[in-house]
């Protein structure tokens, strides 16, 4: 991921920032542009690295519905819940997904707290976003992160097993969520899979 670069104290910025032009939309980039607007590092900035969807999940082959495990992929650092070869984790894991405004809007399993889902629902950018809280680590003290939370790696963990690591937490909004720009969605409750398949 590009990270975001630190923020400068409001005086500096202030005093070295440009005034913008009048008219000029100050609205963050999030706010004022498209997904499909957006710079490639516009677009790398808005992961907040919760770790959430680097989660193995699993799909009802009957009803289509997804289900959350607590079993993390191979490449997932559980303590920065960050991808630790993100430029080549699609050589490394093939099933791993890029996201991309156009499949964005398709992906029925991002998690509910996810910027991209977010946006592409119209919907605003939680409080404890990097990008509006000037601060990586409110994504961990939110509880919205997956630090503390992985049981297991793929790795360590059979798919004929997996239906024993079904969660609801990745599916949910936590409670110090709440005071967010976006609504959270009440998740329906996680039950087993009748016929699970590896997704991630």
């Amino acid at each position: 991921m590009i990270a975001k670069p630190p923020r400068k104290p409001a005086s500096a910025a202030a005093s070295s920032a440009p005034a913008p032009p009048a008219g000029a939309d100050e609205r963050p980039f999030w706010q004022r542009k498209t997904l499909s607007e957006m710079t490639d590092a516009e677009w790398e900035s808005l992961c907040d690295g919760c770790g959430r969807c680097c989660l193995n999940k699993l799909e009802d082959e009957d009803t289509g519905r997804t289900f959350f495990t607590d079993v993390a992929c191979r490449l997932l650092d559980w303590n920065t819940c960050r991808c630790k070869d993100y430029r080549n984790r699609q050589k490394k894991v093939p099933d791993c997904v890029r996201l991309t405004p156009r499949n964005v809007r398709r992906i029925v399993w991002l998690p509910p707290t996810c910027a991209y889902d977010l946006l592409a629902k119209g919907r605003d950018l939680y409080w404890w976003h990097p990008l509006v809280s000037g601060d990586p680590d409110t994504v961990h003290t939110a509880g919205i992160s997956v630090r503390g939370r992985v049981r297991a790696g793929e790795e360590t963990v059979p798919d004929e097993e997996l239906e024993n690591y079904i969660v609801s937490w990745p599916g949910q909004v936590p409670r110090s969520g709440s005071k967010a720009a976006a609504p959270g969605r009440k998740p329906a409750a996680a039950a087993p899979a009748k016929t699970p398949v590896r997704r991630s």
